[in-house]
């Protein structure tokens, strides 16, 4: 990859000091400035071409549209919620995270309110402190034997299912994207959210915060679990209705909660961690001197190498990605993102995937699968997934005289869909879809609508009558090349069709996309 000109970082927050010491020592310019105010921090990045940061900083749009020459944001920890991802990818900005860094001090530290939620510890300090001796009012219960539900089966989900196996605890858990084999290499089975709350004597969520996981424990799913059920949350404020949980505590329903992150922090509604049965902390799941200092070193270290062209380790945004590699690189990335976006695409109705395979063919892709699967996988999952990496399979495929070519297959539900792509003439292609080889290559850019049908003379003729009812007009057509049996066709549109559904007499799969 290209070295990145990065000559200038400055740190809003408290991170060890080994991150400092690393960026100085191959010649970079640090600032530390703590505590700034959102208008202070706006008058000083502009002078800066990289920004360190943890989870108090916002990054917002306005911050970055003031940073004229930032080429970095590093989030010393995993999430990056705080920062605004797409706005930074539009202005070329590389956000980078250190996804591994905490991973221990936030499982050990789930396991801790797992452990004073079923002993009342916490409770029971408070009382000796306050001078009473009440043995019975602190009865608690074992947790072994019992059933622990963890919803996000990332890095900390299974670090936390081996240290709670350890206590004879039976380990359940629910993850979109890591394959239900290798959860169970770690002793987790895997069920639809849907099984899993009425079994769960405790619940954890380990998962990003995004639409789809906000509010995932609810009214609606407390009311599905077991009545005094115990949750945990050491993820993101928000994941758990904080309402929902209250009414959950005072109704009986939920028996107890173990809570580090709040959808405000510091929380302005303070009934919630006042209620006697919730222990609360603010926000330590990476507060440790490990943990720390792991994540300092790890942002710092990553930093340099993309400033010295060796590598570009934990960044989040893939489209960027292609701006620090060769132009040739750029247009694979391209395709390779595409492609996962035509997959998403047909197989939405189908979700979760089971398993992600991405091929590389032809000598020139001997070592591109790497960039390949990171932006296949961004095309995948286009909501944003901590977990992304975990389903990736990855070869390469040394046929001889094999052209230069992208395979994307995955499996989702039983059913496999594949996508065969390539760069001609500088334009990123789809050369197959699903077994269907297109008679003339799909360019993968701009209003494409997919759809499966059986070969007819009259189909092209029907679905034009109904685009130009919909007032949508056709650029171009490319079909299979088979003319026989159900095949697999796209159409280049000026615009999205309205209602999908107007296409069921006619087709028996459509998706449509704008790439």
């Amino acid at each position: 990859m290209a070295p990145v000109s990065v000559r200038r970082v400055l740190i809003s927050e408290s991170v060890d000091p080994c991150c400092k010491t690393i960026l100085q020592e191959n010649g970079i310019e640090v600032t530390e400035r703590q505590n700034m105010s959102k208008d202070e921090l706006i008058a000083q990045i502009k002078d800066y071409d990289g920004l360190v940061v943890r989870s108090a900083t916002k990054v917002t749009a306005d911050v970055i549209d003031a940073a004229s020459s930032l080429k970095v944001i590093g989030r010393a920890g995993t999430g990056v919620d705080n920062v605004d991802v797409d706005v930074a990818t539009k202005k070329g900005i590389i956000v980078m995270n250190t996804p591994s860094g905490n991973t221990i001090s936030a499982a050990e530290l789930t396991c801790t309110l797992l452990m004073s939620l079923s002993r009342l510890v916490p409770q029971a300090v408070m009382s000796m402190k306050a001078e009473n001796w009440d043995r019975k009012k602190f009865m608690g219960a074992e947790l072994y034997g019992k059933t622990l539900g963890i919803v996000g089966l990332g890095r900390i989900g299974k670090e936390v299912s081996t240290r709670m196996q350890s206590f004879g605890m039976r380990t359940i858990g629910y993850d979109p994207i890591t394959p239900p084999e290798v959860s169970a290499s770690w002793g987790v089975e895997q069920m639809s959210l849907e099984e899993l709350w009425p079994q769960c004597d405790y619940i954890t969520v380990h998962t990003p915060l995004m639409p789809a996981t906000t509010g995932l424990l609810n009214d609606s799913s407390f009311a599905k679990c077991k009545r005094g059920v115990k949750v945990v949350n050491c993820a993101r404020g928000g994941i758990i209705d904080e309402a929902a949980l209250l009414r959950a505590l005072e109704s009986g329903q939920c028996g107890g909660a173990g809570l580090d992150v709040f959808v405000e922090e510091p929380p302005k509604n303070w009934a919630l961690v006042k209620h006697p049965n919730v222990i609360s902390c603010p926000h330590l799941g990476a507060s440790t001197k490990e943990a720390q200092a792991r994540c300092g070193q790890d942002i710092a270290l990553q930093i340099v190498d993309m400033v010295k062209g060796k590598a570009l380790v934990g960044a989040v945004n893939a489209q960027v990605l292609a701006s620090t590699f060769t132009p040739d690189s750029q247009k694979w990335i391209v395709l390779g993102e595409a492609m996962g976006r035509v997959l998403k695409a047909c197989s939405s109705s189908k979700q979760p995937y089971a398993q992600v395979h991405i091929t590389t063919q032809g000598d020139c892709l001997k070592k591109s699968a790497g960039f390949l699967s990171s932006a296949a996988v961004v095309g995948l999952l286009s909501e944003g997934s901590e977990n992304g990496p975990n389903l990736i399979k990855k070869s390469h495929s040394d046929v001889n005289g094999a052209n230069a070519a992208c395979v994307v297959e995955v499996s989702v539900n039983g059913s496999i869909y594949k996508a065969l792509g390539s760069v001609q003439a500088e334009v990123p292609v789809l050369l197959e879809l699903n077994g269907s080889v297109f008679r003339q290559p799909v360019p993968l850019s701009g209003n494409l609508l997919f759809f499966k049908a059986a070969a007819s003379p009259q189909l092209l003729p029907s679905l034009t009558g109904v685009l130009a009812a919909a007032g949508v007009e056709m650029d171009y057509f490319s079909a299979s090349a088979a003319s026989d049996g159900d095949q697999w066709y796209c159409m280049g549109v000026q615009s999205l069709l309205g209602d999908l559904g107007s296409l069921k007499p006619l087709v028996k799969e459509a998706a449509q996309l704008t790439v």
